[in-house]
């Protein structure tokens, strides 16, 4: 892995492939490795691909307290440290969350966005899952789960500043109720929405072709020709 020092904090990441730049963005407690089937998929289709592990996680070193705001705003320095102009990036859960607040607090920085399972804020979480996990924190709690259980807190008109392609995606079975992907989708002025039968969270992103088609299929639509 490379790596390179940005807003405070060393982040470790790994790049492959050439041609137009690609960012890939884990969730939360996650590394870049789960992106292994979409990074061969973009990189054959001659994409370049950088996947971060994102502060705390991964390769990283851990630290007590959690703000989308810095990942957002790491990621907007890694993307200016590289020298990457307009790249395309892709953020699951968490990371859809910081594609989001990344181009909100620094437009333009993004040629096309794709999000998946992504949520404005915790009541866009199903409610089992936020007593399941509010309990367990409460236990034993965990700097990750605390950012999860009081962030983010985005306000779907804010999203409305976005003028760059969205694909939104989340699976039948999401984590993120569906009302909330679709606010997503409807809050934004130039969105695709997706949500895929069968599947849930993570299930048709990690070790799955599923992801990498609908996200090849994006950005020969959009980014390409940008």
């Amino acid at each position: 892995m490379e790596s390179v020092h940005v807003n405070g904090v060393t982040l470790h990441y790994v790049v492959a492939g050439a041609g137009k730049p690609v960012v890939l963005v884990h969730g939360n407690g996650e590394d870049h490795g789960i992106f292994s089937v979409e990074t061969e998929q973009l990189t054959a289709a001659g994409y370049r691909v950088f996947a971060p592990d994102s502060r705390g996680h991964g390769a990283n070193e851990p630290l007590q307290e959690y703000h989308y705001a810095d990942m957002a705003d790491d990621i907007y320095e890694f993307i200016r440290a590289l020298k990457l102009e307009k790249p395309a990036l892709y953020g699951h859960s968490d990371g859809g969350i910081i594609g989001l607040l990344l181009e909100i607090r620094h437009p333009g920085t993004l040629g096309a966005l794709a999000v998946s399972g992504t949520n404005l804020s915790p009541r866009g979480l199903l409610p089992s899952f936020l007593e399941e996990f509010t309990a367990i924190n409460r236990e034993r709690p965990d700097p990750l789960v605390t950012l999860m259980l009081t962030e983010p807190d985005i306000d779907p008109e804010a999203l409305k500043a976005i003028r760059i392609p969205v694909l939104v995606t989340a699976g039948e079975h999401d984590l993120i109720l569906r009302e909330e992907t679709e606010k997503i989708a409807a809050s934004l002025p130039d969105a695709r929405l997706f949500v895929l039968p069968g599947q849930d969270h993570g299930s048709y992103i990690v070790g799955s072709r599923i992801m990498g088609n609908l996200l090849l299929d994006f950005l020969g639509k959009t980014y390409a020709c940008a």
